[in-house]
C-alpha cells in the first residue's frame, strides 16, 4: 500500500506542523504517522486513529485542528495527531500498538489518546510501552473519556447554548446522529435528558430512522445485542446517506471526516448541527450551510469534551473536575465563538479559528527564540 507524498507547501504555515514522522516497523508490518502540528500551549496531545485508509493529509489536518481545540479550550497543550494504517478488528491491534508507542517513544512532545479505532485499553497498552498516554482505564488511575461520554456530554452543554442563536427549543427537538458510537451515543443519552427525541441513527452498518422518536436506552441495548442500530426492530431501515436528509432538527455528525459535502448539504433540514466528529464537513458544505442560517458548532468548539477529560486526567484531576471543567469551557466557547460569528458576519468556523489562533499567537510569543 501506497499513501500520497506530504506536500509541505500545502499546510506549513505561521502555525506549523513542527513534526511530521512517517512510521514502519518492518518485523510486524506497523506503519503509521504522527504530526506534531504546535507546541506553543504545551505538549500536544491527540489521538491515535486507526483505520486501514487512514492517511496522512488526514492526519495533519485532524492535528490541526486539535491544537485550535486545545488552545480554544484554554488548556496547556498543543496539538497533535496519528494514524496507524490497519484494520482496528484485526487479531493483531494489541502488537500493532505496541508497536506503535515504541516508534514514538523519543517523540516526547507528543501525548496519545484515544481515538477512533483505538480505546482506553490501547491508551493503556501505550502506557506500559512508554509511559505516557491519556484517556487511560480506570485500573490505571485513568479518566475513562469514553466509557463515561465526555464528548457526548461537551456536545450537550454545546447544544443547550446554540439553541437559542437558531430560535429551537431543545424539548422535542429532533435529533439525527450519524455515528452512533462513543461520540455519538452519550450525546443522544444526554440529549433525551433535555427532552430532545432521537429520530434517526446510524453506524457502520447501517442505519434507521422513527419519525415519533426512538427509545435511546432501547436503541443502546439492542446495538449492544446485535452489533448494530439495525437491531432496533421499531425503526425503519434506510441507506446511512439518507439519515442526512430526514426531517430534524439537529444533526450530529460523529463518524468520518468530509461526511457532509456540496452533494448533500442541499437535502440537509437541521437548524442545528454540532460536530461530534473531528472534520466532519467540507468548507465548501459549511459555507452552503451557512449562507441558508443553519447554525454550525465547528467541531473543535462542540466536541472538546474528550480532550478536556484527557487534559484533567494528565494533571492529575478528578472525573468531578473533569466534567464540571468540560461544562464551564464549552458553553463559554460555544457562546463567544457563535457571538463573534453573528457580530463580524462571518462563518462559525472562522470565528471559532481566529479565536483559538489568536490564543495560539499569544502563547508562541513567550516562547524562547533561539
Amino acid at each position: 500500500m501506497t499513501t500520497a507524498p506530504f506536500v509541505w507547501e500545502k499546510y506549513c504555515d505561521e502555525l506549523g506542523p513542527e513534526k511530521v514522522v512517517h512510521l514502519y516497523d518492518p518485523q510486524i508490518g506497523m506503519r503509521g504517522f504522527v504530526v506534531v502540528d504546535n507546541t506553543a500551549c504545551g505538549p500536544a496531545i491527540g489521538g491515535v486513529r486507526m483505520a486501514a485508509d487512514v492517511t496522512m493529509d488526514e492526519v495533519f489536518r485532524l492535528a490541526r485542528a486539535m491544537t485550535l481545540k486545545n488552545a480554544a479550550a484554554g488548556l496547556p497543550h498543543g496539538g497533535g495527531k496519528a494514524g496507524i494504517m490497519a484494520d482496528p478488528r484485526s487479531s493483531d491491534k494489541a502488537r500493532l500498538i505496541r508497536s506503535f508507542a515504541r516508534s514514538i517513544r523519543e517523540i516526547t512532545s507528543y501525548i496519545p489518546g484515544p481515538d477512533m479505532g483505538t480505546d482506553e485499553s490501547c491508551m493503556g497498552w501505550i502506557r506500559d510501552e512508554i509511559g505516557r498516554s491519556v484517556g487511560l482505564p480506570r485500573v490505571l488511575g485513568g479518566i475513562p473519556l469514553d466509557e463515561l461520554g465526555a464528548t457526548g456530554f461537551g456536545l450537550a452543554r454545546s447544544a443547550e447554548v446554540a439553541a437559542p442563536f437558531c430560535q429551537l427549543k431543545l424539548q422535542g427537538a429532533r435529533l439525527a446522529v450519524e455515528g452512533f458510537g462513543n461520540v455519538g451515543r452519550p450525546a443522544a443519552q444526554r440529549l433525551a435528558e433535555l427532552g430532545v427525541k432521537l429520530v434517526a441513527a446510524s453506524d457502520s452498518k447501517g442505519a434507521i430512522y422513527q419519525e415519533q422518536g426512538i427509545d435511546v436506552e432501547q436503541l443502546i441495548a439492542a446495538k449492544h445485542q446485535s452489533g448494530s442500530v439495525t437491531g432496533y426492530r421499531q425503526g425503519t431501515s434506510i441507506k446511512p446517506d439518507d439519515l442526512f436528509s430526514v426531517p430534524c432538527d439537529i444533526l450530529i455528525p460523529a463518524a468520518r471526516p468530509d461526511c457532509i459535502h456540496a452533494k448533500n448539504a442541499a437535502s440537509i433540514q437541521a437548524k442545528l448541527i454540532l460536530q461530534g466528529a473531528n472534520i466532519p464537513a467540507t468548507s465548501e458544505a459549511e459555507t452552503l450551510l451557512h449562507q441558508r442560517r443553519v447554525v454550525i458548532v465547528p467541531d473543535f468548539i462542540a466536541n472538546a469534551g474528550g480532550v478536556i477529560c484527557a487534559s484533567v486526567e494528565y494533571h492529575s484531576g478528578t472525573q468531578g473536575m473533569a466534567f464540571d471543567t468540560i461544562a464551564q469551557k464549552i458553553r463559554e466557547n460555544t457562546h463567544d465563538v457563535l457571538t463573534r460569528s453573528k457580530a463580524d458576519k462571518v462563518e462559525p468556523r472562522q470565528a471559532a479559528i481566529d479565536l483559538a489562533r489568536e490564543r495560539v499567537r499569544s502563547a508562541m510569543l513567550l516562547r524562547k527564540k533561539d
